[in-house]
């Protein structure tokens, strides 16, 4: 009987240690994360180089540099106009997408007017941040780094993957929403 209860309680003692927790069969050093920024770096080096390369042969126009990482210059201006799109404005305008070799991907014609609610709608980012720059009747020339246009993945049809991009954008309309004017 000693035996028994002896067997009873070591029995009751070892099992209540508790589970005892899973651990990660593999674990992840975060060493791809660290490649891919400096796999990004090197690419935005290399086509802002590009880029400055184009902008260095262009002597006609003058171009200026984006806080959001793009290049650009105006065709037309409109200097009686005094208000750019900002969020919630909803905007008509007509682009293209040009390679830097100036092979044409999409032309105005085939896109057509685009109407664009800003700030809400999905278009590619560095065209996003363009259309702001513009007021209406204005016209300009953008030079994109693949990172703003469509980046690793390209549009799946044209736009292959790391494409940096030109686009020519003419703002028509823009409808003021209510909240803008304040």
């Amino acid at each position: 009987m000693r035996t028994v209860l002896f067997l009873f309680v070591l029995v009751f003692f070892v099992n209540c240690r508790g589970p005892e927790p899973r651990r990660p069969v593999e674990v992840k050093s975060g060493s791809f994360f660290k490649e891919s920024v400096e796999r990004n770096k090197a690419l935005l080096a290399e086509e802002e180089k590009l880029i400055k390369k184009i902008i260095e042969k262009d002597t006609l126009h003058e171009y200026s540099n984006s806080p959001n990482g793009f290049w650009y210059y105006f065709e037309s201006k409109n200097d009686t106009a005094t208000y750019a799109p900002k969020t919630d404005d909803q905007i008509l305008f007509s682009y293209n997408l040009v390679t830097f070799a100036n092979d044409t991907l999409y032309s105005m014609e085939e896109i057509g007017p685009t109407s664009y609610v800003v700030a809400k709608e999905q278009l590619f980012s560095g065209l996003q941040n363009a259309v702001k720059l513009l007021k209406i009747n204005e016209r300009a020339t953008f030079l994109f780094p693949s990172l703003q246009a469509y980046g690793y993945h390209g549009d799946g049809d044209r736009i292959g993957p790391r494409t940096p991009l030109k686009s020519t954008v003419e703002l028509h309309t823009i409808i003021i929403h209510q909240d803008s004017l304040n």
